[in-house]
């Protein structure tokens, strides 16, 4: 079988259930022989594959993705003898990730248990698309928000803030320093992607940086003032200890202030 025509199946294999769970029963089943495999049948293929994906905690496979491993069973290319090798190799690979899988579900079910004993859970994700992993990994970084000054404090602490490049009589264009935290600004970057999918805020936020008449933003500098955006909303919540309010984002609050949650950029 050609490696090209099992990975194609699936555009992102170890991020589809389906395709290692039918791996997993190729490989343990008959150890590479796909014509003792093929014999089972396409009902009884998927029926091992279901009970795969059971143990891995899933219940519904893909059957575009099924349907194609089955059908490539039956290709003769490649050289039959180095099948079992190439498996094996494979087969280490799999079990490789699903063990930094099960490591970093434990990883984050430690995270998320710290923010509950701090009490910060609901409040940090009352900011719609902020998950409760990805408040973690932004506070594991920052540590006490109430530590800082201000927001924009929090801004420059990640090297989100952009700087202008003067030098004499020479002012550039404003841009990131590559100062600050590297990891900070990875969870901030993180964080940013769930909240323009699921927070009308942050998706309104983003069209319009992107597509107004005057100053507009290339994506990658739109998501950028976003993610901003996510620590100053969290440094204004854990500090007020006031839910995030979509109208004050929206709308601001009249007045120039730190402690409130505000999108502007």
């Amino acid at each position: 079988m050609r490696l090209a025509g099992r990975v194609t199946t699936a555009q992102q294999p170890f991020k589809s259930h389906t395709w290692l769970a039918a791996m997993h029963v190729i490989m343990t089943r008959d150890g590479g022989d796909f014509a003792r495999t093929r014999r089972l049948g396409p009902a009884r293929f998927e029926h091992a594959v279901r009970k795969e994906l059971t143990r891995r905690g899933r219940t519904r496979p893909c059957l575009r993705i099924l349907r194609k491993l089955y059908a490539a069973l039956a290709d003769p290319a490649g050289v039959i003898a180095h099948r079992p090798g190439a498996f094996e190799r494979i087969s280490w690979l799999i079990e490789d990730w699903d063990t930094a899988r099960a490591k970093l579900a434990d990883t984050e079910a430690r995270m998320v248990a710290v923010l509950d004993d701090l009490e910060l859970t609901e409040l940090a994700c009352s900011i719609q698309g902020l998950s409760p992993v990805g408040a973690a990994a932004i506070l594991a970084e920052t540590g006490d928000l109430r530590r800082f000054t201000s927001s924009r404090a929090v801004v420059k602490h990640a090297g989100l803030a952009p700087r202008e490049r003067m030098s004499g009589t020479f002012a550039g264009r404003a841009r990131l320093t590559g100062a600050g935290r590297p990891h900070l600004r990875t969870a901030a970057w993180r964080a940013m992607w769930g909240a323009v999918k699921s927070n009308p805020v942050y998706a309104d936020r983003y069209r319009h940086l992107t597509t107004r008449e005057m100053n507009k933003l290339k994506p990658t500098q739109a998501q950028t003032v976003l993610a901003g955006a996510i620590l100053r909303q969290l440094h204004a919540v854990i500090t007020t200890g006031q839910a995030w309010n979509p109208e004050i984002a929206t709308h601001g609050t009249g007045r120039r202030s730190t402690t409130h949650a505000e999108v502007a950029a």
